[in-house]
């Protein structure tokens, strides 16, 4: 991992893991769904999450995840490559597709919070990965060039953004995670 100016990591699965059931997630956003009388659509709840806008129910199913993400970050627990953090010497950013919130709750509770320069969660931008614009927000935060930042993640939604956004790629443990 030396040569790179900056370094940027995925949060959940890779420096912790957050304490949460997605299943009872996906039911509270079908509840949000019924609730306001509409189908919900695709086949789970980042389906759910993507068709929100078009269906008006945007703020409330954010909320619904928002919510389990930061108890499952206060509850979180800290994963091997979390000490990699504090002992960088470039700058680390995190880009996740949790919440900025729950990000920022998961880092603090395991003091990690000193160690990272910047946190780009699904709700800091527009986009969320695989969509480059959240790793490249974060790259441009670390004041960086994508050609010249790692990007440590668990998964092939991470692998892609990456590959999307022109920054090296490394997976944590055993590599793919689903």
């Amino acid at each position: 991992m030396t040569g790179y100016d900056a370094v940027v990591y995925d949060l959940d699965g890779t420096v912790v893991h957050l304490d949460v059931d997605w299943s009872i997630v996906e039911r509270d956003v079908r509840r949000v769904y019924e609730d306001a009388a509409i189908d919900p659509p695709g086949n789970g709840l980042w389906d759910m999450l993507e068709a929100a806008d078009d269906h008006g129910v945007v703020d409330p199913v954010e909320d619904a995840i928002a919510s389990h993400e930061r108890a499952g970050a206060r509850r979180s627990h800290r994963l091997p490559r979390a000490d990699e953090l504090l002992d960088r010497s470039v700058p680390v950013g995190v880009c996740s597709l949790n919440c900025e919130d729950a990000c920022r709750i998961a880092l603090s509770e395991h003091d990690l919070a000193e160690g990272v320069e910047t946190v780009v969660g699904r709700d800091t931008v527009g986009t969320q990965k695989p969509h480059p614009e959240p790793l490249l927000e974060a790259v441009r935060a670390l004041d960086a060039a994508p050609d010249r930042v790692l990007f440590v993640g668990d998964s092939a939604t991470d692998e892609r953004t990456a590959d999307r956004a022109g920054v090296d790629f490394e997976y944590v443990g055993d590599g793919r995670a689903e």
